[in-house]
């Protein structure tokens, strides 16, 4: 069994079958014609479930002819230009390339002695986010998993700060549209979800401030600590973004700690057309970005930063065995003492790679054509009478739902929306997604494929409608 194990003796071994793998993948994104073939759970699971794990085949050419049936021939492609659901983004080649090295080399970023360059490198490119969001000279951060862990660390930080003796008072204040992870994180933390202050959205679905500063003012009349407020940079949904600037001068007036998860929208900050919009978030007091949205990285590849290095110490322990005291006196620098996880992958290898080959312009015109493409998409859908679009796009995304003429139900244009968006997936020819607007169910395309035409979503959009349109007659024909 040692002939599997990875080192000097079996190199050879390693680029066979490592390139036996790559092959395989190539000639399958080469040959997908659709992002999904269509098929269900219960088709596939008896093929899963029906291997044995305890009975090898002993050959990785075997086990990869297996895995295509598993697999790859039924994997969701995020490549295909007709992939139009969630925020997904087709991957850059040097960034897969960065993947395969630390995979191989699996170096582990939490401490010096198990990644020495790894550890620069993490740095350095928290210090390349950090000056392109403005943060200033005593700004830090550290990868981490994703933006929900990046924003349950960020409000850690934020919690530690506030400095209340007792949590029931500690409130947090969120756009009604914002992500699920705030309430989430609230509860981890033990503030419970009620913690969450809801703040309304105006019709472009961005935070409004009066009503921050109203709940805000009423938060402090009550007796209440404002933790934090947490402006959004590209909301899920419909990809707003919230009044930066006001938000900053609301929480220096309130003595509040101010987080904006940009998650998706830190792909502005490599823009070259659209950087202005995120003006303001050199005034948070921490930040969340998800380089696997709009910089077109492979999951995972995230990061929390922090206008003050020094708050990373409420995520801080020592362990004589990892990350001594002394360590910190002999400037040795580990990563584990600034980040809620301890072993932990060489991610910021796939940004390094991508950044040292195309560099933060060409990620930046990626980004760039997507939010244009969501423009002509709104376009599109705007002067369709089939349809109806919520609000006009800040990023990339587009929010709609089906609207047929001779039905004025809406539990049953609800029904009708459902079914085309189940009926598409099922077919495999596109894939979209779904959310609640008021109550009801609309439709959402999810833009981060540079090779999606306006073409592309004109096709998807004809789908939709035929397939609502056959539910609705359907319909009738039960009813009749």
């Amino acid at each position: 069994m040692r002939s599997h194990l990875l080192n000097d003796t079996t190199a050879e071994q390693y680029r066979r079958s490592v390139t036996d793998g790559v092959e395989r993948v190539a000639a399958k994104l080469a040959a997908t014609d659709r992002p999904f073939t269509g098929i269900t759970v219960d088709a596939l699971a008896p093929r899963i479930d029906g291997i044995d794990l305890d009975q090898p085949l002993h050959d990785t050419g075997a086990v990869l002819d297996e895995l295509e049936e598993v697999y790859l021939r039924d994997a969701i492609y995020f490549h295909h230009p007709r992939y139009l659901a969630h925020l997904n983004c087709p991957v850059v080649i040097p960034a897969v390339l960065g993947e395969a090295v630390l995979s191989a080399v699996n170096s582990s970023l939490d401490t010096w002695d198990q990644s020495a360059g790894g550890t620069l490198i993490e740095r350095k490119l928290i210090d390349w986010t950090t000056e392109r969001i403005g943060l200033g000279p005593a700004a830090d951060g550290v990868f981490t998993s994703g933006g929900t862990q990046s924003n349950l660390q960020a409000l850690l930080l934020a919690r530690e700060e506030a400095k209340s003796d007792t949590l029931a008072t500690l409130r947090i204040f969120a756009s009604e549209v914002s992500h699920f992870s705030v309430k989430k994180s609230a509860k981890l933390l033990g503030l419970g979800q009620d913690a969450v202050v809801s703040i309304p959205v105006d019709q472009d679905k961005r935070m409004q401030t009066v009503a921050l500063a109203r709940e805000l003012e009423r938060c402090k009349d009550a007796g209440l600590v404002p933790m934090a407020v947490v402006a959004t940079a590209g909301t899920t949904d419909f990809g707003s973004i919230d009044p930066l600037p006001e938000i900053a001068e609301l929480c220096e007036q309130f003595g509040t700690w101010m987080h904006v998860d940009a998650a998706y929208g830190c792909g502005l900050l490599a823009s070259l057309k659209h950087r202005d919009r995120l003006n303001g978030i050199e005034r948070a007091d921490s930040v969340t970005v998800d380089y696997h949205k709009s910089f077109f990285q492979p999951v995972s590849s995230s990061a929390v930063l922090v206008r003050d290095a020094a708050t990373l110490r409420h995520a801080t322990y020592h362990a004589e065995y990892l990350n001594p005291r002394r360590m910190v006196e002999e400037r040795i620098p580990n990563q584990v003492d600034k980040s809620l996880q301890t072993t932990r992958r060489f991610d910021a290898l796939k940004l390094w790679m991508t950044l040292r080959t195309m560099g933060a312009d060409g990620i930046g015109q990626l980004f760039d054509e997507v939010c244009e493409l969501a423009r002509e998409g709104w376009r599109l859908i705007a002067a369709d009478p089939r349809f109806d679009v919520v609000v006009e796009p800040s990023l990339s995304t587009l929010v709609f739902r089906y609207i047929p003429a001779a039905v004025t139900d809406p539990a049953e244009i609800d029904r009708a929306n459902l079914y085309a968006r189940k009926a598409l997936f099922a077919s495999g020819d596109a894939i979209v997604a779904g959310t609640k607007v008021g109550g009801r169910h609309y439709l959402k395309f999810t833009l981060l494929n540079p090779e999606t035409q306006a073409s592309d979503i004109a096709a998807v959009l004809d789908l939709i409608a035929g397939h609502a349109e056959q539910y609705l007659g359907e319909s009738l024909d039960r009813a009749s």
